[in-house]
This record gives structure tokens, C-alpha cells and sequence, in this order.
């Protein structure tokens, strides 16, 4: 049988921990699961309506900046693991406003951390915190190469900085505290569920609204793409078996450039919109380019595949083909959460 277990998942009512949470509850039903969320604008509870009833699911409206209010969820629920994900996690946003990004994402991780060290109290038997971050914390890739556990930090924006800084203090409780930490560092995530600021939610809803689609510079920025049940999947393996101390890269294997991935999108939503192959490519609208914009991402999942047996289950032109299709299906969620400031946000963002 499974060892009882209660894990505090933060951001769990997003796009990716919504995902981790469904798969938590449903997977393990002798763990409990607390999804800890502020609900800010990428936050929505709508994501998890199928699972909300069950016995082994709690949430709790609770900004992880609220130490005082974490410090009372470890206690109220004997929490034994955390995996982190609560996070600002759009560049674009984090160039308007990097304050918010650094005390989200380095406040709250260090909050959680504090919380988590003085409640575990140095007994640490079958604890874990698992901190979930990002590739951006690498820097830039030129035309050759790939991001490892062993590449140096070099992150080029607000958003980069603050997770790169957040992943640093976790290695700083595991190397001061002895706290038992993993880190994962995963390629870019798309799949239902995602807000729509993102380029895939947003372009196909774009798309099927016959709206511009906004392309920083000529497209030519290269992205590694991760379809997020795979990457729930490779969280769910390296929780329960990583190596405590350990970095694990999460990636798809599967780079693109935007204008390519653009296009593509552009076929699959048109294939199945039935118009016309190819009548949506005049909605590509290139806009300047974003301020510290990453040239390319690349993803070595090597370690993963190899020590913990990882890797993706789906190509990409299925992946984007089932994420279309739940969009589609879904308009009625895509209505609900592009409320009436988003749009301002978007229209002030790319100056459409």
C-alpha cells in the first residue's frame, strides 16, 4: 500500500498545478492533497470542477507571501511534502512589473521554505520540498547546444531572475538546513487549461476570433515544447523517486521556431474550423521585439530519461492537435476567463 502522505501543492488551481493536482488525487487516493492558490488572474478553480468533491482534496485560498498563514496550513494539516509551483511566470508581464515577480516568486518560495523548515523542525524522514522551475533561468542558446543540469544561470529577464533566485535558495535550505530538496527545470508547457496570454491559447483563440496574432521580431526565437500531462507525469516520477539534492531538466525534445509553430497552429484551427487550409496566415501581425528576448531554448532531458525512465508520450502535431481540439470544445472557459481587464492588458501589451 502506498504511504500515507499530505502534500501541500502550491498554485494547484493554474494551468500546470491544476494538471499535477487532478493527477495527485486521482492517482493516490491514500494522499491527501492541499492545493494552496491566491486565485490571482491565471488562478481558476473552474480547472479543477471534476475533482473538487473528493475525499482526499482540500483547497485553501492563501497567498504563500502570508508566511504567518502558510506557517498555519503546515500545522493544520501535518503537511509532509510540498511541491511548489505558485508562480508569476509571464516575461512579458515581469518587464512591466518585476516587483510583483520578485516577491512571488522569492518571497513566497522563501516563505514556503521557512514554513517548511521550522515545522519539519529538522526531522526530515520522509519530508520532501520540490521545487518546480523553469529553462529560462539558463539564458540563451545559440544555433547549437542544450540546456543541462550543469549549465551556469544566466537569465535575462525580471521573470528568469526571480526563478533563478528562488531555485537558489532552495539549494541554500538543502546546503545550510539540510532540508531534503529536488528541483525540476522544464521546457516551455502547453495544453488545455493554459491562460490565454500564453502564444498557444492565445493564438488559437485568435485565431477562431479572427484576431491578429502579435509575433515578436520576425518569429525566429526557438522554443522547446512540453505537452503538460507529460511533464505532470515526469513530476509525479521524480517525487517519488528522484534523487533528494538532485536537478532534473524536463523537456520535449521537440524545438520549433515561433513562425513555424505559428503556421502550424494556424492549419490545425482552420483544418478544423473547416476553412479554407492556410486563410488565417493574414492575421500574422509581427510586432518589435520583446526587451531581453532569448534567441533559443533547448531542453536535455537526458538525466530523466535515463535514471528515472521519462520521456514524452505524445509528438507534437497530436499534442497541439488534441490541445486545439479542447479549445474548441471549450470556448465557453475561454469566454469566462478572458474578462474585460485581460483584454485592456492585451490590447496596452502589443499595442493592437
Amino acid at each position: 500500500m502506498t504511504l500515507k502522505k499530505n502534500i501541500l501543492i502550491t498554485g494547484g488551481a493554474g494551468f500546470i498545478g491544476s494538471h499535477l493536482v487532478r493527477l495527485f488525487v486521482n492517482k493516490y487516493p491514500n494522499y491527501q492533497i492541499i492545493n494552496m492558490d491566491v486565485l490571482t488572474y491565471a488562478g481558476n478553480l473552474e480547472n479543477l470542477k471534476d475533482i473538487e468533491d473528493k475525499e482526499n482534496y482540500t483547497f485553501i485560498k492563501c497567498d504563500i507571501c502570508d508566511i504567518e498563514k502558510v506557517k498555519k496550513v503546515f500545522l493544520d494539516y501535518k503537511i509532509d511534502s510540498v511541491i511548489h509551483l505558485a508562480a508569476e511566470s509571464h516575461v512579458d508581464r515581469s518587464i512591466e512589473d518585476p516587483f510583483s515577480f520578485a516577491q512571488t516568486n522569492v518571497m513566497g518560495t522563501l516563505s514556503l521554505l521557512q514554513a517548511a523548515k521550522e515545522y519539519w523542525d529538522t526531522d526530515f524522514t520522509n519530508k520532501l520540498f520540490y521545487h518546480v522551475s523553469t529553462d529560462e533561468v539558463y539564458g540563451s542558446l545559440g544555433q547549437e547546444g542544450f540546456f543541462t543540469e550543469e549549465t551556469a544561470y544566466d537569465p535575462h529577464s525580471p521573470y528568469s531572475a526571480s526563478k533563478a533566485s528562488s531555485d537558489h535558495f532552495v539549494r541554500a535550505f538543502a546546503d545550510t538546513y539540510g532540508m531534503p530538496t529536488v528541483i525540476s527545470n522544464c521546457s516551455n508547457n502547453y495544453g488545455s487549461y493554459q491562460f490565454p496570454e500564453k502564444l498557444i491559447p492565445l493564438f488559437i483563440n485568435n485565431i477562431i476570433n479572427n484576431k491578429p496574432l502579435p509575433v515578436y521580431g520576425k518569429g525566429e526565437n526557438v522554443r522547446d515544447w512540453l505537452f503538460v500531462n507529460d511533464h505532470v507525469r515526469a513530476i509525479d516520477v521524480i517525487f517519488h523517486d528522484g534523487k533528494l539534492g538532485e536537478t532534473y531538466n524536463i523537456g520535449g525534445f521537440n524545438e520549433w521556431k515561433n513562425i513555424d509553430l505559428i503556421k502550424l497552429l494556424i492549419r490545425v484551427v482552420d483544418k478544423h474550423l473547416g476553412r479554407v487550409r492556410g486563410t488565417s496566415e493574414k492575421l500574422i501581425t509581427f510586432v518589435a521585439d520583446r526587451a531581453g528576448h532569448d534567441v533559443r531554448y533547448a531542453i536535455d532531458a537526458t538525466k530523466l530519461k535515463d535514471e528515472l525512465g521519462w520521456e514524452p508520450s505524445l509528438q507534437f502535431e497530436e499534442g497541439i492537435d488534441e490541445t486545439v481540439k479542447w479549445y474548441l470544445n471549450h470556448t465557453d472557459w475561454l469566454q469566462n476567463i478572458t474578462s474585460g481587464a485581460y483584454t485592456k492588458y492585451y490590447e496596452d501589451m502589443y499595442n493592437l
